[in-house]
């Protein structure tokens, strides 16, 4: 886990909200076996809700690049039509707090209002 979804984690477990499984391994399966293999940075399975952290958006790192970016498009869409909710955030967003705020709005802590 990098530092700043350790950092997520922590003002998740401060702000008293349910604590997210990490890594957590979201795609369908036939006769058992997974279809992807497809995680979301930190999930809420019982609410689906998910984040994931883009920490790589503008360092064009491994996960950086065009390839990934249609990686990335078909694992959201599938989510969302497996009816998860996902929260995309960036490490500024970590910082700042407003990931916390989205968090917290997804799990109906909080309305919708206060970040739109």
């Amino acid at each position: 886990m990098t530092r700043h979804l350790q950092h997520l984690v922590t003002q998740i477990r401060m702000a008293g909200l349910p604590a997210p499984a990490a890594e957590y391994h979201f795609a369908p399966e036939v006769e058992g076996k997974p279809v992807r293999r497809w995680r979301f940075d930190l999930a809420w399975p019982a609410e689906q809700v998910a984040l994931e952290l883009e920490g790589s958006l503008f360092t064009g790192g491994r996960h950086g690049g065009a390839r990934s970016s249609l990686r990335d498009v078909e694992k959201y869409n599938a989510a969302a039509l497996l009816g998860w909710r996902v929260i995309r955030t960036v490490p500024a967003m970590v910082r700042s707090g407003a990931a916390l705020v989205l968090v917290e709005v997804a799990l109906g802590k909080r309305g919708v209002g206060e970040v739109l």
